[in-house]
Formats: structure tokens, sequence, C-alpha cells
């Protein structure tokens, strides 16, 4: 008898967000990024997560590339997350892969909520960085 593969999903946030938050190596890129990780809490709580990818595309082209690379990273890991069955499929672009992930909503309503999770994450773990290194 097989049993059922459970996956740790809040753990898999876990591991995204500290990827996200150990990106910038300037002190400078650092604050920006914690700034850039509430606002697109914001826009994912009041807009959604399309509405978040855009955002993060456009401040990807006015912040050192910081809102692509998160953008980046959100995209990959929905490409892979479930292991066993993955929220978004490889498409020309985000974009267009959220689309597709529209159309089913608990689906749709999972990536949010491990997209947010995973937003958290990297905002604490950005603030530990600065805590470690005494910047405020």
């Amino acid at each position: 008898m097989n049993a059922p593969v459970f996956e740790n999903l809040d753990l898999a946030c876990a591991k995204v967000g500290k990827t996200i938050a150990e990106q910038p190596s300037k002190e400078l890129e650092k604050k920006e990024l914690k700034n850039l990780i509430t606002r697109a809490l914001a826009v994912l709580e009041e807009q959604g997560i399309y509405a978040l990818f855009l955002y993060l595309k456009a401040q990807g082209k006015n912040i050192k590339n910081i809102g692509e690379t998160v953008s980046d990273r959100l995209y990959d890991f929905l490409k892979e997350t479930p292991r066993q069955s993955h929220l978004l499929e490889n498409g020309p672009d985000v974009l267009s892969a959220l689309q597709k992930l529209g159309e089913n909503l608990d689906r749709l309503l999972l990536a949010c909520e491990l997209v947010q999770r995973s937003l958290v994450y990297a905002r604490y773990h950005v603030r530990l960085r600065e805590e470690e290194r005494g910047v405020k």
C-alpha cells in the first residue's frame, strides 16, 4: 500500500524567503529590499497575485533589479511547489502562467498563501540580518 507523501509547504516558504533575503549585498540594497517586500505584501493583499508580479516587474527596473530577482525567485518557487503537482506550468512568462492558474480557484488561493508566507519570511530574515549588523 502506497502512503501519500506529504510536503511541508511552510518550510518550503521559509527556504525561499531566506533566499530572497540573502540576495542584496550592500546595506542600502537591504533597506530597499525590506521596503520592497513590505510594499509587495500590501499589493498582494489588496490587489492579488497577478498585480504583485506586475508590481515586482515594474520595480525591478527601478531598484537595481531587486524586484525582478524577487519575482523570478517566487516564479521558480511556484513552478516547483508542491512537488507532486506544481502550481504553475512552464510558460512563456509568469503573467501568462498566472492567467492559466486563475482558472482553478483552489490552486490560485494556495499560490497566494504560499507567496504571502514566503514574503513574510523574507522580511523577517532581512530584519534579522539588520539586527545582527546593528542596522535599523
